[in-house]
């Protein structure tokens, strides 16, 4: 999630633990301890897909933050000089403050490491957008509420509560739309495909469902307003074929460790070579992917994994227009908005016959 969430919901924490024994000091200490594990993005690993999968890595990890705060709390036991508070107060005022940053980030797309070093993917169970201020305007309210009237613990705690009902809903919202999607993908023979269902940006209203197939990827895009109508998969190259070369080296073995099979694969021209570029199709929205990398160039028939991957930015801005009709479908609108409006000819598969 975005600093200010964080910063929101560590200061929360820390008013609904320690706010009526430190007051406002509580709330400020839990902000700085809730933006603390973000610090790692200043860490750069001299290659762009080093720098993107190692984000939300260590300083994200709950052994390292709770270690972190097992140390805090026994140095504050010791020499603080609130001596009434007890070492099981400190540890979880500490522990909470740090743990829910990287457990909100969970709930994200990008996914976090949250057992390294432990080998395994990063964790993602996405029921909210990065950025989604229905669920951190609660938060913000609920610590000025309590900043200014010096309630730290009683309005600090109902902001954390709100916020958590929102939580609730926004998983309710996508066992819904799962509910909805499973016979359309049993009607295609998808049902065994892997699948990616996540909320559009700011609501959780709209989703976004992302089915790998085997020589094409389906994007489709579910309001909980949609009725009983069925949901529409629209087919997008994925370029398989690439794939084999694109993971052949040790970075795009990393990367698909971090995204899954959720990768794009094509080709193009990068200062006179051709060069092959993964994008991961997570993240983002069809046309508007941030996050390409490129992985190898083509040299005497074969291609040769780059020595440095870049970065390759997605220079498309997203229009008013676009975030009008993203909010048209989610009122039911089938007709409102369709991935295929928005990405490169090369990207479709044709003959596409009705219209989503």
């Amino acid at each position: 999630m975005d600093s200010i969430t964080q910063a929101a919901l560590g200061a929360a924490v820390g008013g609904a633990i320690l706010g009526r024994r430190l007051g406002r000091k509580a709330v400020l200490i839990g902000a700085l301890l809730g933006t603390l594990p973000d610090l790692d993005v200043a860490i750069d690993y001299g290659d762009a897909v080093a720098n993107v999968t190692e984000h939300r890595g260590f300083s994200h990890s709950l052994f390292v933050l709770t270690g972190f705060a097992t140390l805090l709390a026994l140095l504050c036991h010791r020499f603080a000089p609130a001596r009434d508070i007890t070492l099981g107060r400190w540890w979880c005022f500490f522990t909470l403050a740090l743990i829910t940053h990287p457990l909100l980030d969970s709930l994200t797309t990008y996914g976090t490491q949250l057992f390294w070093p432990l080998d395994v993917p990063p964790s993602a169970w996405p029921i909210v957008f990065i950025i989604d201020p229905f669920y951190t305007l609660p938060l913000l309210m609920g610590v000025i509420i309590a900043v200014i009237s010096q309630r730290m613990r009683k309005y600090c705690a109902l902001g954390l509560a709100v916020s958590s009902v929102y939580l609730l809903l926004a998983a309710g919202a996508k066992w819904s739309v799962e509910q909805r999607l499973t016979p359309t993908l049993a009607q295609q023979g998808l049902e065994e495909a892997p699948v990616l269902i996540q909320p559009t940006p700011f609501n959780i209203v709209l989703w976004r469902a992302t089915v790998i197939g085997e020589e094409r990827y389906y994007e489709s895009l579910i309001s909980v307003f949609d009725g009983q109508r069925s949901p529409i998969l629209e087919p997008l190259l994925r370029n398989e074929a690439l794939e084999a070369a694109a993971l052949a080296s040790s970075r795009g073995q990393r990367l698909a460790w971090f995204t899954g099979p959720f990768l794009r694969y094509e080709t193009q021209p990068i200062n006179g070579r051709e060069t092959l570029i993964a994008t991961d199709i997570r993240l983002g929205f069809p046309g508007f992917h941030p996050f390409s990398f490129t992985l190898a160039t083509w040299e005497d028939s074969d291609w040769v994994p780059v020595e440095t991957s870049e970065l390759i930015g997605n220079t498309r801005e997203l229009r008013l227009s676009t975030l009008s009709s993203l909010a048209a479908r989610a009122t039911g609108d089938m007709l409102a908005l369709c991935a295929r409006d928005f990405v490169p000819p090369q990207w479709r598969v044709e003959p596409f016959l009705y219209r989503c």
